[in-house]
């Protein structure tokens, strides 16, 4: 993930490669039993699945945008790399903050 900082607002570059998946990936790091950040984005390449708490489901690729909120898992699906842009989200705001 790369963060830019435009005068206040965050914009993060979030790229996950075949084969990630969060509760593969970031639970280990973070705990819990599911993504607890918001995220608002739009994909620029690739195909992501969420899988929500309440059991909701769904798909997004390349030239969708997207509102998920706070409990889900996510997975890139197919052999492409996901490639997302996601503004003033929790998650680029507390990554901003670690760098």
């Amino acid at each position: 993930m790369a963060v830019v900082d435009l005068n206040g607002a965050k914009v993060a570059r979030l790229t996950a490669q075949p084969g990630w998946r969060w509760s593969e990936c970031i639970k280990p790091v973070v705990g819990g039993d599911s993504c607890q950040a918001g995220h608002l984005g739009v994909i620029v390449a690739g195909r992501i699945h969420i899988k929500c708490d309440d059991g909701t489901e769904g798909e997004a690729g390349a030239g969708e945008a997207y509102a998920i909120e706070p409990g889900h898992d996510a997975w890139v699906v197919g052999d492409e790399a996901f490639v997302a842009y996601e503004f003033d989200t929790t998650t680029a705001s507390n990554y901003a903050k670690s760098k």
